[in-house]
């Protein structure tokens, strides 16, 4: 046997791996609309970019008739590649063999890639599709998890972190998704949760779709456990190639600068999209597309919380994220979910240097009982905290309503919001001219011989004297009363005199968020 026949055992042994579970488990596979995990990688991936790690990696079981069974690439693809010139590493599962199962060296596989992620400072993506734990393995494959959420954890804030979920991700394989920063879900075919519904049928008795149970619909919309879906797996990666578009390599660069194109400054049209009536809906969307560079919006959690609108944008080419109050649902209130999702995206944004831009138009925190006893106090101080701690730059724009306890804990001044500004039109006060009339004045509404007269008289005098801006401003609170039409020429003079910004906090090991 010469070298040449041993190169030619070398390509043979990786088309056996390249071939998965084989020919039939992957027309199976397509027959679901599927694509294979190398198909996966390529489609998501520069062309000719990819290059794969331990292809040849093998289980060590002996155990339940595993001796001697070959397992092709350990059911995992590795590598790195690069995503519009930018290099990532990822892993994707590959269904066909095993289903996917994790055992304990397709575990260190995906460990080992994590690893060269971080030392690297580069994105790392997970496409998800497996059946769960290699049961053979029993308790090395749980090891194996192990290794993945330690690492998912550690990682965290050091290297931005992408889950899609392709296939079927149920028991403890649905931890890793949600350490990770974004989760991506594919319509129909892809499905997350701990128990799957014959388990919780057998214990509860409540029978349920797999669907129904975990699919897309009910984890971008309900749980909010995922970020985004899309109705086949090319929309699903075509959108983290989206994504990481915004995103810097990691925790020490900023995302690059992009040609922001030709948009004039001022914004005419503005004036003519909210309402001068303070209690009329509006889609903030609209507001947003005013402001940011066209056709830059990039929307994450879309479907959970509507009364929270949260994204990335590009603000002269720049990069930023934006919180804003949505008064088409619950009047732009903040609840336990859009707490949740308002926070989680403060801070995704703060670990990774990207500006922070807040649009303001709330009431106040949700009233009610089931709001009080599911712990609102609780997740709407997630809010205070997260605004606190983040030293990025940050901005808020008030363009309407600023009421009580909502307006300090959307990036006030008080909580360390560099800029400040307002609308002309907007009302600062602790809370709304009506309420505030029927509790200050109430005796003298009540011993009026024209009640209802003397209320509105009260309101107006209220609205007068605190519900404006310049009250605010006249106490360092406001940092500017702008014109609207202005805003995006405000934000980008803002965003360029702050882009150096440093900003130290106290030494400390990590602080205690009110999880």
């Amino acid at each position: 046997m010469d070298i040449y026949d041993k190169i030619n055992e070398l390509y043979d042994k990786r088309r056996k791996v390249e071939l998965g579970g084989g020919d039939e488990k992957i027309q199976k596979q397509r027959d679901k609309g599927k694509m294979t995990a190398r198909e996966r990688i390529d489609y998501l991936l520069d062309e000719r970019s990819f290059v794969e790690l331990n292809p040849f990696i093998e289980h060590r079981v002996t155990d339940f008739g595993m001796n001697g069974k070959d397992v092709p690439g350990e059911g995992v693809v590795t590598g790195y590649g690069t995503v519009n010139g930018r290099p990532i590493y990822l892993f994707a599962q590959d269904f066909t063999v095993y289903g996917g199962a994790l055992g304990e060296m397709h575990g260190r596989k995906i460990a080992a890639v994590m690893d060269l992620a971080a030392k690297n400072g580069t994105p790392f993506i997970g496409l998800n599709d497996s059946g769960g734990a290699r049961i053979q393995e029993g308790v090395a494959s749980l090891d194996g998890y192990g290794h993945v959420f330690y690492r998912n954890s550690i990682y965290s804030g050091v290297i931005p972190q992408i889950s899609v979920i392709m296939g079927p991700c149920a028991g403890g394989a649905v931890y890793s998704p949600a350490i990770t920063d974004f989760v991506v879900m594919v319509e129909e075919t892809s499905q997350m949760f701990i128990t799957g519904p014959k388990v919780i049928e057998t214990v509860t008795g409540e029978s349920i779709s797999s669907e129904d149970l975990g699919g897309a619909g009910v984890h971008n919309s309900k749980s909010g456990n995922a970020h985004l879906k899309a109705k086949n797996e090319e929309e699903a990666l075509d959108q983290v190639k989206q994504l990481i578009e915004y995103l810097p390599q990691n925790q020490n660069e900023k995302t690059p600068k992009l040609d922001s194109g030709e948009k004039e400054a001022f914004r005419e049209d503005i004036t003519d999209l909210i309402p001068f009536d303070a209690v009329r809906p509006y889609d903030v969307r609209t507001i947003i597309n005013e402001v940011v560079d066209d056709d830059s919006f990039f929307e994450i959690h879309p479907d959970f919380a509507k009364n929270v609108v949260v994204g990335f944008a590009r603000i002269n080419g720049e990069s930023v994220g934006l919180v804003c109050n949505q008064p088409k649902y619950l009047a732009g209130g903040l609840d336990i979910d859009s707490s949740d999702k308002a926070s989680r995206f403060i801070r995704f944004c703060d670990s990774f240097n990207i500006p922070i831009i807040t649009f303001e138009d709330v009431t106040g925190f949700f009233p009610g009982v089931k709001q009080e006893h599911g712990g609102i106090i609780r997740h709407g101080a997630k809010i205070l905290y997260a605004y606190s701690e983040a030293t990025v730059p940050k901005i808020t724009v008030i363009t309407r309503k600023a009421y009580g306890g909502a307006y300090v804990a959307l990036n006030s001044k008080s909580i360390g919001a560099d800029l400040v500004f307002a609308w002309p039109n907007a009302e600062i006060a602790v809370m709304g001219p009506d309420g505030a009339a029927n509790i200050i004045f109430a005796k003298e509404i009540k011993e009026s011989d024209h009640p209802e007269e003397t209320r509105q008289h009260k309101i107006n005098e209220y609205r007068e004297k605190f519900a404006n801006p310049y009250v605010a401003a006249g106490l360092g609170m406001v940092d500017d009363v702008i014109d609207p039409r202005e805003t995006r020429i405000k934000l980008t003079q803002s965003l360029e005199m702050l882009k150096n910004k440093q900003e130290d906090r106290p030494n400390k090991k990590h602080g205690n968020i009110p999880l």
